[in-house]
């Protein structure tokens, strides 16, 4: 079905009853919907966007070969990989010191290490995805106005073209983002801080020969990731303390370009700016807990992490996978899928794995944006292990593809 048949849509409100409302129709909440398809449960999804205004977001991100794999396990990766770049090495760098890791798609005995995606592609695949599966709707656009928990069901209240109708459903699972409404009613605190730094995000152009190459180059200003995109163009995030940044984003282009090059060691060639420059700032934060009765949270409304690695969207792509796998087999045994007792299993798998990651990045952040000596002595004898010591090399790399900690049913397929 195309995009533009998907617009506005929403489902009957004669009897709005289900076994669990999606709130966030981005790319996590969608994951979970698709997760769900035949599982024998009603899904509602509800959307503040029309679906074309939520796909045309300007980003791209780095999926881990476990994301891979979940997607295909769903069966929506063979529309997605046809439109995305491959990438079969990964390259560390610290600064202009000569030492550098590289990662070989032979280190893995795999065909790639890695995937970058814009989020029109992935998005609009999922939601294409979710048009033909019988169990789940939408409410789009449509705003989610107060939440309800009682013992055995919860009562979502949703404006929809200019009324107010009532959901009844087991669960609620809140996809909203960092900034998640959800998780505030609910009284759920969250721990974390704001980094000093934030991000210029944008896309260029190069004439570099080859694009199959993910870099991650770290300055004492903040790690900058460069990512290969299809059409010989890479989505860069370039971290920086505030000012600079924002300097950054202001700056001539012809200038921009000229500090770029500089910034890439000239590994890329020829630059052109394809896109605009996008300020955000970057933070750490995890909830103090991921569920309540009738409530599970997944994404960055759960966590997030510094972009460093580009870990933040896998890590609620495996959320919403484990959560899809947890709900089934509760629902299997005649449990009831919005309970706390269920839930908690959700909870034990993914808090203790996330925050693993949230604290990989943030050390990896603080150590090599540092210019203090002794710190610069220290990550560059780590890099020199991390390329000659193979056992340390391939844990670094399982961790970074998604292949470290427990997996997904879905991934197995």
């Amino acid at each position: 079905m195309a995009l533009e048949q998907l617009s506005n849509i929403s489902i009957s409100t004669e009897s709005l009853n289900c076994d669990l409302v999606i709130v966030g129709g981005g790319i996590v909440g969608t994951t979970l919907a698709s997760a769900l398809k035949n599982s024998g449960l009603k899904v509602i999804i509800i959307e503040a966007r029309p679906l074309e205004v939520a796909a045309a977001r300007r980003q791209a991100y780095a999926f881990s070969l476990l994301s891979g794999r979940i997607y295909a396990g769903i069966g929506v990766w063979k529309k997605i990989l046809p439109k995305i770049a491959k990438f079969r090495n990964i390259r560390l760098s610290d600064g202009n010191y000569p030492q550098v890791v590289q990662f070989k798609k032979k280190d893995l005995d795999s065909e790639y290490l890695g995937y970058v995606a814009e989020h029109n592609v992935v998005l609009t695949a999922l939601q294409e995805f979710i048009a033909g599966c019988d169990n789940v709707s939408w409410l789009c656009p449509a705003e989610v106005t107060k939440v309800e928990y009682e013992n055995s069901f919860a009562t979502v209240k949703v404006k929809l073209d200019g009324q107010e109708k009532l959901i009844k459903t087991k669960l609620v699972v809140g996809a909203d983002g960092a900034r998640s409404r959800i998780r505030q009613w609910a009284g759920i605190k969250t721990r974390g801080w704001k980094y000093w730094q934030s991000c210029v995000a944008f896309t260029i152009k190069h004439t570099a020969p080859q694009n199959d190459i993910a870099f991650e180059r770290f300055w004492s200003t903040g790690p900058m990731g460069v990512l290969p995109l299809p059409g010989n163009r890479c989505q860069i995030v370039w971290t920086n303390p505030h000012d600079r940044a924002k300097a950054l984003q202001e700056l001539d282009e012809s200038e921009f370009l000229a500090k770029l090059e500089h910034y890439t060691g000239g590994l890329l060639g020829k630059l052109e700016l394809v896109s605009d420059r996008f300020l955000f700032p970057v933070q750490l934060m995890q909830c103090d807990r991921y569920v309540r009765s009738r409530l599970a949270l997944i994404g960055d409304a759960a966590h997030c992490c510094h972009p460093v690695g580009g870990q933040g969207l896998n890590l609620g792509i495996r959320d919403a996978a484990s959560l899809a796998q947890i709900l089934q087999e509760a629902c299997s045994r005649g449990e009831d899928i919005g309970s706390l007792e269920t839930l908690k299993h959700y909870e034990s798998w993914r808090k203790k794995e996330n925050l693993a990651i949230l604290g990989f990045t943030d050390f990896l952040d603080r150590i090599f944006s540092n210019s203090w000596l002794p710190i610069v002595m220290l990550r560059r004898l780590g890099l020199w292990l991390l390329q000659y010591i193979k056992p340390l090399k391939i844990l670094a790399l399982k961790l970074m593809t998604g292949l470290k900690g427990r997996t997904p049913q879905l991934a197995r397929q």
